[in-house]
């Protein structure tokens, strides 16, 4: 990833600062040597995971999402906000509380930049197999929209299909299970350990 080269940054200011998320306005030197100003979405990355069983099924979590007032199938999934919290780490939380399972092999599975024209937003989604439930005691309790969220399997299979048919649509979701199937059709040749450099993780 550039680190800018022939964009030298000549200034920035904040304009909103929010529970989640930031804004921030650049002013960028272009190529030609104009100058340009870039609104920026600060985000503090995240992680997911594309949880797999022994039998090629999938957890999916459906849960409502305000923004576009539906509810969307997703991977389990949750915001970087713990600081200095290992990827791994905050992965292997998020698949507990949200789906209620914990997983004994990892790897990387892919490293996504959602929207680098208008945000820094990064998510590592991870492969876990060797699945296992969290035992009853030790269950996360949820809130807000966490209070209503649901979790299915699916086949993979099928969770492709659904991806070409337009029935899930999540971006992370979408190269969370194209990816599985790639690497499962391919031996899982090529997956990268757990704990592999992220450059693109914000404030990293």
């Amino acid at each position: 990833m550039s680190a800018g080269g022939e964009y030298p940054l000549l200034g920035t200011e904040s304009v909103f600062t929010g529970r989640v998320i930031s804004l921030h306005r650049d002013r960028v030197q272009m190529s030609d040597g104009s100058v340009a100003e870039r609104e920026v979405v600060d985000h503090p990355g995240a992680v997911g995971v594309l949880a797999l069983d022994d039998d090629g099924t999938i957890l999916l979590v459906n849960q409502y999402r305000h923004p576009i007032r539906a509810r969307l199938d997703e991977l389990p999934a949750g915001l970087l906000d713990v600081e200095g919290e290992p990827a791994l780490l905050a992965a292997q939380r998020e698949l507990a509380e949200e789906a209620g399972v914990t997983a004994s092999d990892w790897h990387v599975l892919v490293d996504l930049l959602t929207s680098p024209g208008m945000s820094n937003e990064a998510i590592r989604l991870f492969l876990a197999r060797g699945l296992a439930p969290v035992p009853d005691a030790e269950r996360f309790q949820p809130e807000h929209e966490e209070l209503t969220l649901t979790v299915h399997r699916v086949p993979l299979a099928e969770a492709v299909r659904r991806v070409y048919a337009g029935e899930l649509t999540n971006a992370a979701a979408v190269a969370g299970v194209l990816a599985a199937s790639h690497a499962s059709a391919t031996g899982w040749l090529g997956l990268r350990p757990p704990d592999s450099r992220w450059p693109a993780r914000p404030g990293h």
